[in-house]
């Protein structure tokens, strides 16, 4: 009888921790446009609104936000990091705790270089099979790694990993000081052992361009590294300005911090 008690107090463990969800998960998605307008988002902008999490500057402005997501280390960032710095252009790193343990250094330059560090939790589990608890260890235990190797010592926006989310997961988040980003323009940039060349990262983002873009690269991406700096050149030169999250959501805007 032992084998049978031992399943249920696992089982029972499992759903303390990660207690299902309640609410309908959702995946990130949209119907991209290619005519240089924001992709429709349909019923997923009803939710977005109601707890103040974004994916576009909607003013119609030629704003354009960059951001990346940094689970890993594949040898491009300080490239990325030289090209940002030379453009003097602002980006935002959304980044796990294997990034933040494995390369201290670079997250030290993003912060140096007025850059922001975005929360992409610790482990980065699916957010929508687990309680509110756990997803607040999750995103604390990501600040405070940041803040042991850098000047930032709390972390303002998240992007939910593999871009699930549900109407709780929203909630708890905001409820903990923290501002959703999704994004409006990407494209398969990750897969390392695929990469395309440069011309095609540079095609896909021109082809997808549009006034307020919240951009999402994948920092591993040899073809995004070898773009970038002629993505801007180009998107300067076509009157857009490459501005901060924090331009786009003001501080004083937000909630209170985790506490420390």
């Amino acid at each position: 009888m032992k084998r049978p008690i031992t399943i249920l107090l696992s089982l029972a463990f499992f759903f303390c921790i990660f207690s299902w969800n309640t609410a309908f998960a959702h995946g990130w998605g949209y119907q991209k446009k290619n005519n240089h307008t924001p992709p429709d988002i349909g019923a997923y902008q009803e939710i977005l609104d109601q707890y103040n999490a974004f994916y576009v500057d909607d003013s119609g402005e030629k704003n354009i936000y960059l951001t990346f997501d940094n689970g890993y280390e594949q040898g491009y960032t300080q490239e990325i990091l030289d090209v940002l710095a030379q453009e003097e252009v602002p980006a935002a790193f959304f980044v796990t705790g294997h990034y933040v343990d494995s390369s201290p250094d670079l997250i030290k330059r993003m912060v140096d270089d007025g850059h922001i560090i975005g929360n992409h939790s610790y482990h980065h589990p699916d957010f929508t099979v687990m309680n509110k608890e756990a997803i607040h260890q999750e995103l604390a235990d990501l600040e405070q790694a940041v803040a042991e190797v850098s000047d930032q010592d709390e972390l303002i926006y998240v992007r939910p990993p593999r871009g699930t989310f549900s109407s709780d997961t929203l909630k708890w988040s905001t409820e903990l000081g923290l501002v959703h980003v999704f994004w409006s323009l990407a494209f398969i940039d990750w897969e390392t052992d695929a990469q395309k060349g440069a011309d095609y990262a540079y095609d896909e983002i021109m082809k997808q361009i549009h006034p307020g873009a919240v951009m999402l690269l994948h920092a591993v991406s040899s073809d995004n590294a070898t773009a970038l700096e002629k993505v801007i050149q180009d998107l300067k030169q076509d009157g857009y300005q490459f501005k901060s999250l924090d331009d786009l959501w003001m501080r004083e805007q937000l909630p209170k911090q985790f506490p420390h």
